[in-house]
């Protein structure tokens, strides 16, 4: 007797976890920051990543169990190595059913690292009208270039604090989000709780706040500040670091050649 053919199983490219799947959002990941593949190429997936990048969440946790890493650089290794491919897979899945009036957020981890890349995420979401698009940068320059003079329709973006690009934003006027050391520290600094929902970041008031995820070591190294203190903090260092350089460099310029020699 013929045994009855086996179904085989579907692999998606867009997945959900327990927190998205109660809002019914779907899911395309990157591995996290920076890494190297298995064949020895190094990467970094949130190039304009600063003091965001040792208190992110995706950096610990279930996020790196080997079997969801390798999940998560497999899909980067589609993007780097066969790009038009991804593209046209991706397009071909946002047609099916299960995305008709969908939410997707991109990248649960990782971020918008080339022209290129955000390119084709553009050209994906003008031939997906049926879904929903979101996601968090900090990919400020790049995403004011290519998306900001003519977004797909679908498209809702948030800017995201603790990046090596928050200098250029106006946090009074342009929609960010901030993540927090407590809900309690988000309502002091006026920004409004998404934890109820993520979908909150792009629907919700232009001020976003993130409480941080209960990870011990990372609250103990966030200090009670929020990324986006942490950043201004390190912007400053950085500037007076710059510019004690600078001035000690015009002293020795000033030194008289007697007495320089």
């Amino acid at each position: 007797m013929t045994a009855p053919p086996t179904r085989s199983t579907r692999r998606w490219l867009l997945t959900s976890n327990a927190e998205l799947r109660a809002d019914g959002v779907f899911a395309w990941t990157l591995p996290a920051f920076a890494g190297r593949l298995p064949d020895g190429r190094t990467y970094n997936t949130c190039p304009e990543a600063s003091a965001c990048a040792d208190l992110c969440y995706a950096r610990s946790g279930t996020y790196r169990f080997s079997n969801v890493l390798a999940a998560h650089q497999r899909n980067l290794l589609m993007v780097l190595d066969s790009p038009w491919a991804w593209e046209v897979a991706m397009k071909r899945e946002l047609q099916h059913r299960r995305y008709r009036g969908a939410i997707v957020r991109v990248h649960d981890s990782g971020d918008f690292f080339s022209d290129d890349y955000l390119t084709r995420w553009v050209r994906i979401m003008n031939a997906s009208r049926q879904a929903t698009f979101y996601a968090y940068t900090k990919a400020v320059r790049r995403v004011r270039r290519i998306v900001e003079p003519d977004p797909p329709a679908n498209f809702r973006w948030v800017y995201s604090l603790g990046g090596k690009e928050d200098h250029l934003l106006d946090l009074d006027t342009e929609r960010h989000a901030d993540v927090f050391p407590s809900a309690e520290a988000i309502g002091a600094a006026g920004y409004a709780d998404q934890s109820r929902s993520d979908v909150l970041a792009v629907a919700g008031p232009p001020k976003v706040g993130i409480p941080a995820n209960n990870i011990r070591h990372l609250l103990k190294r966030q200090a009670g500040r929020s990324f986006g203190e942490l950043q201004r903090a390190r912007d400053a260092q950085l500037t007076a670091k710059k510019g004690r350089h600078h001035g000690s460099t015009d002293d020795r310029q000033r030194v008289p050649p007697s007495a320089a020699g």
